[in-house]
């Protein structure tokens, strides 16, 4: 079966989230480069967080074309909302998607409403699926949970299992806010025997640092 592209990934989970409270997302400044990356280590420019790949990983700023293939459709050049990173196992594709943007000064969060709307965005991932792959298809969904990430105030995870022309998948996002940003890692993991790219992912996320703004 062909893969059919969308673009519901980032840039729904974001809409879901941030749409069904109502809260103000304001643009990312694209004159600002992202960060450098060097030894699969990445320090950003543009908003000041840093994480490690494992040395089998890649690291990329720029959209992978791999991708395509997987349905993420690539940014255009009007686009003023662009995912500050993109890290992938080239061999499995599994992959991650980091992606900052900044939150208006009147909204209030917690944990509890972190959690709430990082499980709000499941429903219409679910139906978005089925829209392009067919209402067969059977999602296992794993309860949300809070996720502790370094210098991040408020952080939950919520994913789903499923399989898709033959190759069990996880999909989900961790959604978090740290004064004065909202933060949007999405990944989704190809499982292949005798590769643990769920283990890499964590080592990846262990990495990952929000730092303290100069």
């Amino acid at each position: 079966m062909m893969v059919k592209k969308r673009s519901f990934l980032i840039m729904l989970v974001a809409f879901l989230i941030v749409g069904c409270a109502g809260i103000n997302v304001q643009h990312d400044n694209i004159n600002i480069p992202a960060g450098k990356i060097e030894d699969n280590h990445f320090m950003g420019i543009r908003y000041p967080f840093q994480v490690t790949a494992p040395s089998n990983w890649k690291m990329a700023t720029e959209f992978p074309d791999f991708m395509k293939e997987l349905g993420y459709d690539k940014p255009g050049p009007g686009d003023n909302e662009v995912t500050e990173l993109y890290l992938f196992d080239p061999e499995t594709k599994s992959n991650m998607q980091i992606d900052f943007t900044p939150a208006s000064h009147s909204e209030k969060f917690t944990q509890k409403y972190i959690e709430f709307l990082a499980t709000a965005a499941m429903g219409s991932f679910q139906e978005e699926m089925e829209k392009d792959y067919g209402k067969g298809i059977k999602f296992e969904v794993a309860p949300v949970e809070p996720y502790v990430l370094k210098g991040v105030q408020f952080a939950a995870k919520k994913y789903a299992t499923y399989t898709l022309e033959g190759v069990k998948r996880e999909q989900g996002w961790i959604y978090g806010f740290t004064e004065p940003y909202q933060i949007f890692i999405l990944y989704m993991i190809l499982q292949k025997e005798g590769v643990n790219d769920r283990e890499d992912m964590k080592r990846i996320l262990d990495s990952f640092e929000v730092m303290p703004m100069k």
